[in-house]
C-alpha cells in the first residue's frame, strides 16, 4: 500500500526521494509524485504508471531542493490519474497520505462554501485544503497542519511540506505506519525502514496518534494528547543486498529459492539450533489456555487454516479461524482463557491491527507472528514471535507463507508439550521431522522445470480448480490465490469431498484440477474424488510422493513428485510446487509477476 518519503537533507532531495520510491515499489502503487521546497518555493512532479515515467519526467523538468516529501499512489478514491496522483498540493501546502479519511466528504462540502474546490477525486486533496484555508485565516505552518489534522476521521499517515519552509515537515500517524530516520544534521521520513535504508539506520517508530515537528535538528514527538512524548531510536540494519533480484527473474523467484535458507532460519531461531528443545518465548503457555483464535487476512489467512489443523491435532487444543476483516464485525465471542494469535507479513495490515485491538482486552494473551519485529502489530502485542524469512518484495506472499508455517508448527507442538498431549521424546521426533523441511524444500525446488512446461497449457485455461483434503484443503485455496494473483486466471480451491456438492458442474475438458494429494491417511479418499473428476473428461494435475503418483494409477493429465515428508508437516512442503506453478503460468502469460495489478504488499486501509 502506499509509500511515503520525506528528507530534510544535505543534499538534493528529489534523486534520494526517487531511490527511496524505488525501494518501496513492492507495497503497490499505481502513480508516483515528489514535491520540494527551493528559495522557498514549493514545486511538485508527478506522474502515472511505473516510477521510471516520474524519474523520465525529472530528467526534462528538474526539481531542484534539499527538503522534500514524495509518496507512490495505491488508488483508494479516484482512479490513476495525474490529477489523483500526490502529492496533493493547494497553494501553498503540499501533502502525501497513506490511509483514508473516512469525513472527505462533509470536509470537501465544508472547504467548497467557503470557495476551497478540489480538483481531483481524492480524499487526500481535502486534506492539503484544510491547511491553505488555516493558513489564509493567519495560522503558522505547524498549526494549521495541528488544526487540519484535529478534522480528520479515519486512517492515516500524513506528511506536510510548507511553501517558505524549507526545513520543517510535519508528520503525523493515525493507524498506517510512519517512521522518522535521524543523519547527521538531516533528518527523513517513511512508511517502511526498507526506504530510509541507504540513508539511515537510526529509526524512531511514530506511535498510534503521534504527531512530529520534524527539522533537521531533529523532531519534537506529540502523543495523542497533545504531550510530548519520548520515543525509542532504534538501529535498524537492513541487508541491501536482500532487497536486490540476486541474479534472478523477479523477486519472487529469488524469495522462492530462499526458502530452504529461511525456513532452516526460522527453525534454528526457534530450537535452541537443533538441540530438539522449543525456545519460544517466556510467556508462550498453552496449559491453561481453552482455545486459540487465529486472525489474518490473505496468505496469512490460510496459514492460520493450516495451523487450525496442528493445534487440534496434536494439542488437542480447539482452534477459531477468523479473517481480519470480519472479525470484529460479527462481534465475536471471546474468552478471558483464550489465546488469540494475530498473523501478518508486515505486522501493519490495518484489519488485523484493527481486529487485534478488537481482542486485546477480552483474551488472556494476545500473540502475533510477524515478519517485521518492529511492526505496530508486534509492538501492540503481549508476545510477538518474528518469522525470520527476510524482506519479501514480491506482492505475492512465498518465504513468509512458509515461515510463518514453521512458526505456527513450533507453537502447536509448544501447545501439545504445554497440555500434555506429546511426550518430551516425541516432541523430538516431531522436531526431527520438521527439522527436514529445509532439506525437502531444497528438493522441490528442483520441479521448477517440469513445471515451467506444465505452466504453459495451464496459461491457456481460464479456470483451473485445486483440491486437498485435511491440512491439504487449506494449501488449495492457497495455490488458488497464487495463481490467481499474479496470473489473473481464475482459480478456486475446494475440499476435495466437496467435489460432487456443486464444483462438479465445473468439470470439463477444459478446466484442469490440481489435486494436492500427499500419501497419508486421506489419499484413498482424495483419490476416488480424482477419479471422478477423470471419469468427466477433467485434466487433472496430480502433486504426490512417489508412492502416491504410483497408487494413482493411470489416467491423470500431469503428475509432478515431491519428496516424502512427514503428513504433519507436507503443507508447508506442498507450498512450494504451488507457488511455482502460479510463477510460472504468469510467466507464460505475461504478467507483472511482482506488482501484480491492483494489488498491494501491505495492505495499510481498511
Amino acid at each position: 500500500m502506499c509509500g511515503i518519503i520525506g528528507v530534510l537533507g544535505s543534499h538534493e532531495a528529489a534523486p534520494l526521494m526517487v531511490e527511496a520510491l524505488r525501494r518501496l515499489e513492492y507495497r503497490g502503487y499505481d502513480s508516483a509524485g515528489i514535491a520540494t521546497v527551493q528559495d522557498g518555493r514549493l514545486d511538485r512532479r508527478r506522474a502515472v504508471g511505473k516510477l521510471v515515467n516520474l524519474s523520465d519526467l525529472l530528467v526534462h523538468q528538474p526539481l531542484a531542493g534539499k527538503a522534500g516529501i514524495g509518496h507512490t499512489r495505491w488508488a483508494t478514491h479516484g482512479g490513476p490519474e495525474i490529477r489523483n496522483a500526490h502529492p496533493h498540493r493547494a497553494g501553498g501546502v503540499a501533502v502525501v497520505h497513506n490511509g483514508i479519511i473516512e469525513n472527505f466528504r462533509e470536509l470537501r462540502a465544508d472547504l467548497a462554501a467557503d470557495g476551497y474546490h478540489q480538483e481531483s477525486d481524492t480524499d487526500t486533496e481535502a486534506v492539503a485544503l484544510l491547511a491553505q484555508r488555516e493558513l489564509d485565516r493567519g495560522a503558522t505552518p505547524v498549526e494549521a497542519a495541528n488544526r487540519t489534522l484535529d478534522r480528520l476521521e479515519g486512517a492515516f499517515a500524513l506528511c506536510f511540506l510548507f511553501d517558505g519552509e524549507e526545513d520543517l515537515i510535519v508528520a503525523a500517524r493515525k493507524g498506517s505506519p510512519l517512521a522518522i530516520g535521524r543523519g547527521e544534521d538531516e533528518m527523513f521520513i517513511g512508511s517502511d525502514a526498507i526506504a530510509l535504508a541507504p540513508l539511515t539506520d537510526r529509526i524512531t517508530y511514530l506511535e498510534e496518534g503521534d504527531r512530529a515537528v520534524v527539522t533537521r535538528a531533529g523532531a519534537q514527538i506529540f502523543d495523542a494528547g497533545g504531550r510530548r512524548a519520548n520515543r525509542a531510536e532504534t538501529r535498524v540494519r537492513l541487508d541491501s543486498a536482500r532487497i536486490e533480484k540476486g541474479g534472478h527473474r523477479h523477486f519472487m523467484a529469488k524469495e522462492i529459492a530462499e526458502q530452504p535458507v529461511v525456513m532452516a532460519d526460522a527453525l534454528r531461531h526457534y530450537t535452541g539450533g537443533g538441540t530438539h528443545r522449543l525456545t519460544l518465548p517466556e510467556g508462550l503457555d498453552f496449559a491453561a489456555t481453552d482455545r486459540v483464535v487465529l486472525v489474518a487476512c490473505g496468505t496469512a489467512s490460510y496459514a492460520c487454516h493450516v495451523a487450525k489443523y496442528w493445534f487440534e491435532q496434536i494439542a488437542g487444543l480447539p482452534a477459531e479461524i477468523d479473517i481480519a476483516s470480519e472479525f470484529r464485525y460479527r462481534d465475536p465471542v471471546l474468552s478471558p482463557a483464550s489465546t488469540a494469535i494475530f498473523v501478518s507479513q508486515s505486522g501493519e495490515t490495518a484489519d488485523t491491527l484493527a481486529a487485534l485491538r478488537h481482542a486485546r482486552d477480552k483474551v488472556a494473551r494476545v500473540v502475533s507472528v510477524v515478519n517485521v519485529p518492529t511492526s505496530s502489530i508486534a509492538r501492540e502485542s503481549d508476545l510477538a514471535l518474528p518469522i525470520m524469512a527476510g524482506v519479501e518484495v514480491g506482492v505475492a506472499s512465498t518465504k513468509a507463507f512458509t515461515c510463518q508455517l514453521v512458526v505456527l508448527a513450533l507453537m502447536a507442538l509448544k501447545a501439545g508439550l504445554d497440555r500434555g498431549r506429546i511426550t518430551e521424546t516425541e516432541l523430538a521426533a516431531r522436531l526431527d521431522a520438521l527439522s527436514a523441511l529445509p532439506g525437502l524444500a531444497n528438493a522441490a525446488l528442483s520441479l521448477s522445470d517440469p513445471v515451467a512446461r506444465i505452466a504453459g497449457d495451464l496459461a491457456k485455461a481460464r479456470d483451473i480448480l485445486f483440491l486437498g483434503r485435511g491440512a491439504m484443503y487449506p494449501m488449495a485455496l492457497e495455490g488458488a490465490l497464487k495463481l490467481k494473483e499474479i496470473s489473473y486466471i481464475h482459480a478456486e480451491g475446494y475440499a476435495s469431498g466437496e467435489l460432487k456438492h456443486g464444483p462438479i458442474a465445473l468439470i470439463d475438458p477444459q478446466v484442469p484440477v490440481i489435486v494436492m494429494a500427499p500419501m497419508d491417511g486421506l489419499f484413498d479418499k482424495t483419490v476416488s474424488n480424482m477419479q471422478e473428476v477423470m471419469a468427466r473428461g477433467g485434466k487433472v494435475l496430480l502433486l504426490s510422493d512417489a508412492k502416491g503418483v504410483e497408487a494413482a494409477g493411470p489416467g491423470t493429465w500431469q503428475s509432478l513428485t515431491l519428496p516424502a515428508v512427514d503428513p504433519h508437516w507436507a503443507p508447508i512442503l506442498y507450498a512450494i510446487p504451488a507457488q511455482l506453478l502460479a510463477y510460472h503460468t504468469a510467466i507464460a502469460k505475461g504478467t507483472d509477476v511482482d506488482q501484480p495489478r491492483n494489488l498491494a504488499k501491505s495492505v495499510t486501509v481498511e
